[in-house]
C-alpha cells in the first residue's frame, strides 16, 4: 500500500515521503536532517526532484552521499544523476511515474504524475507539482512568462477532478485570502479558508487538495470565470473585462497576487 506523508522543511517547505512499506522514496529535499529523521534508520532509496530551487535541492548532497541513491530530476540541477524530461516514464516503488514539462516558476520545472492502481480496481493520480500549482494558488515567475505558466497550469488542472495535489509549501491559508478578494461571493472559498484556518490551528497540513478543491477555488485556474475577468480587468485599469484573453487576466492576477 502506498503511503504519502509530508516532512516538514525550512521555514514552509513540505518534503514529499513515498514509500510502500520496502522502499522509501522522496521529493525535493530542501534540507537532509528532516529526512534522516523521518526515515528512522531505514534506507533512501531515490530521490525525485522538481527544478533547481536551493529549498528543494539542498539536502541532495548529503542525502546521496549518506544513502548512494539515485537522483532523478532536471539537468540544471547538478547533482541529479539520472536526467528526466518531458515524456520520461520512470519507475517509483513498483509504480510508473510520467515526467511533464511545465516551465513558468522556471524554466526546467517539472511535474511528476504517479498513476496507483487501488485495491478496487481504480487508479488514483498523485501530482506532484513542485511551485508550479498551489494549493488555491501558482508560484511566482522567475524565469518563465505569464504564457508560459498559464498553459503548464492549464495542462495540470486537465488532469482527473480526484488526482492529488502535493505541492511544496504550506501557503494555502494566505492564498485562500488572496482568492477571497478576487471571488469574494465564491462560497467554496469561503469554507476552505475556514476549514484550512482549522487545520493550521491544529497543528495539521493542509494538503495535499484535489483537482476538483483548485479548479473551485484557485483564482489562476478560473480566469475564464466572469468575476475573476473583473478583478483581472480593474488591475488593468479597465472598466470591463471585455477584449481580455485569459493569458492576460492570468498575468495581472499574478501581478496583483505579488503585490498582495
Amino acid at each position: 500500500m502506498l503511503s504519502i506523508t509530508p516532512i516538514p522543511a525550512l521555514n514552509d517547505n513540505y518534503i514529499w515521503h513515498l514509500t510502500n512499506g520496502d522502499e522509501h522514496w522522496i521529493v525535493d529535499p530542501g534540507e537532509a536532517a528532516p529526512v534522516v529523521q523521518a526515515l528512522q534508520g531505514a534506507s533512501l532509496d531515490g530521490i525525485l526532484i522538481t527544478h533547481h530551487h536551493f529549498d528543494h535541492t539542498g539536502g541532495i548532497a548529503e542525502l546521496h552521499k549518506r544513502y548512494q541513491c539515485p537522483v532523478f530530476g532536471p539537468n540544471s540541477v547538478r547533482e541529479v544523476t539520472n536526467t528526466i524530461g518531458e515524456g520520461d516514464s520512470i519507475q517509483v516503488l513498483g509504480t510508473p511515474i510520467r515526467v511533464w514539462s511545465i516551465p513558468g516558476h522556471t524554466l526546467d520545472h517539472l511535474a511528476l504524475i504517479l498513476s496507483e492502481q487501488e485495491t478496487d480496481g481504480n487508479t488514483q493520480i498523485h501530482l506532484f507539482c513542485g511551485d508550479t500549482l498551489f494549493a488555491a494558488g501558482c508560484g511566482r515567475l522567475f524565469e518563465g512568462s505569464p504564457e508560459q505558466m498559464f498553459h503548464s497550469l492549464q495542462r495540470l488542472s486537465a488532469l482527473p477532478p480526484t488526482t492529488r495535489v502535493y505541492c511544496a509549501h504550506e501557503y494555502t491559508v494566505g492564498n485562500l485570502n488572496f482568492a477571497r478578494t478576487i471571488e469574494p461571493d465564491n462560497s467554496a472559498i469561503t469554507q476552505r479558508l475556514q476549514d484550512c484556518q482549522a487545520l493550521r490551528a491544529a497543528g495539521k497540513p493542509t494538503l495535499p487538495s484535489d483537482i476538483a478543491e483548485e479548479q473551485a477555488t484557485n483564482p489562476f485556474l478560473r480566469c475564464h470565470i466572469t468575476e475573476v475577468m473583473q478583478s483581472g480587468a480593474r488591475h488593468l485599469g479597465r472598466e470591463n473585462p471585455k477584449g481580455l484573453n485569459e493569458v492576460e487576466v492570468f498575468s495581472s492576477l499574478r501581478d496583483l497576487k505579488d503585490h498582495f
